[in-house]
């Protein structure tokens, strides 16, 4: 009996650890929150690879450190509960690949909608 009982422990333990294995732990950014922060990092680091590096009167890392700063703050987050997030979704790749996509499509749907030229 006490092995009945301790296989259906198990079982229900190994049951429980799927089901919340696409669950985000507290602390973490909900993925829509992580790829709308992530969108503004690269869009931010894009700038100051095409235009504030340009400039030499100006120091391109710190000026970038200024627009993360302005990300972050723009979202309600600190710099550490972006690290700490984009480390989570770095180790748990099914998520980074969700994110990611979601970050592409948009992409692509802004690229469209900046094509009056074309006939759709």
């Amino acid at each position: 009996m006490r092995i009945f009982i301790l296989l259906l422990c198990s079982l229900a333990a190994v049951c429980s650890s799927c089901r919340d294995k696409n669950k985000i732990p507290e602390g973490i950014l909900k993925p829509d929150k992580m790829q709308a922060v992530m969108w503004d990092v690269v869009r931010a680091d894009i700038f100051t690879r095409d235009f504030i590096i340009k400039d030499t009167a100006k120091n391109a890392t710190e000026e970038n450190l200024k627009l993360q700063q302005e990300i972050f703050a723009i979202h309600h987050i600190s710099k550490e509960d972006f690290y700490k997030s984009y480390n989570y979704y770095n180790l748990n790749t099914g998520l980074m690949k969700a994110v990611m996509d979601s970050m592409i499509n948009k992409a692509e749907k802004k690229k469209e909608k900046t094509k009056p030229w074309e006939v759709q």
